[in-house]
């Protein structure tokens, strides 16, 4: 899945009162939006054969790229649309996966998504409890993060005991730290940061739901 290094990190200046409101209101309809363009995508993307599924990625991560360039030189309409673009195709990335779960056990999409809005929320909430800035600390877990990622393609090609459910747990515990920081950065975040914030949390929305899915739908099992 994509990751974070590539849509930047910086603080603005930190808000407060109703202009902080005011962003996070910002954030989180951009997150509503790019959520329901997600669903668009799966939905457009029921039917496409799977094998095609990584020209959908790759357009996601060209969506990224452009998303960081057009916010670094205050193309706010510009880096919209390719927030909204990077929704819309990696819905259709995960289409044929969920296309399956909802032909199959379509209980466990609404279980993994019940789980992914209360865990979000949770970890939402310690990020803008916490006071100390977890910068630093995002560095070691950005590597931990490429070390399970490493961990789980390992574990397509060599059987390992329950190495699915371990992958899945590790990676829940990484993007639960990822979510709180991003809360955190919200907390404090500038307008021009609305866009890249609106894309990190949309990512961890994204990914934490496809972990639990895996999880409940038997994917982590061996």
């Amino acid at each position: 899945m994509p990751t974070y290094e590539e849509l930047g990190f910086g603080r603005g200046a930190t808000l407060t009162g109703d202009r902080a409101r005011s962003v996070f209101g910002q954030v989180m309809g951009l997150v509503a939006v790019t959520m329901a363009f997600a669903a668009l995508g799966a939905y457009i993307a029921r039917d496409v054969n799977g094998g095609t599924s990584f020209l959908f990625i790759i357009g996601a991560f060209g969506c990224i790229f452009g998303l960081q360039y057009a916010t670094a030189r205050g193309r706010e309409q510009l880096a919209v649309a390719l927030l909204f673009g990077m929704g819309l195709l990696l819905g259709m990335f995960v289409a044929p996966v969920l296309n399956y779960y909802a032909n199959t056990n379509p209980g466990v999409v609404w279980q993994a998504a019940g789980s992914t809005a209360i865990f979000v929320a949770l970890m939402g909430s310690i990020g803008f409890a916490i006071q100390r800035d977890l910068s630093a600390i995002y560095r070691f877990v950005f590597i931990a993060f490429i070390v399970v990622l490493v961990f789980g393609l390992i574990t397509l090609f060599v059987a390992i005991p329950d190495g699915n459910v371990i992958y899945c747990v590790l990676m829940l515990g990484i993007f639960g730290f990822f979510t709180v920081f991003d809360f955190q950065r919200l907390k404090s975040a500038s307008y021009n940061m609305a866009v890249p914030i609106a894309a990190s949390i949309f990512l961890d929305i994204f990914n934490v739901f496809l972990l639990l899915l895996s999880l409940f739908g038997g994917g982590g099992r061996r």
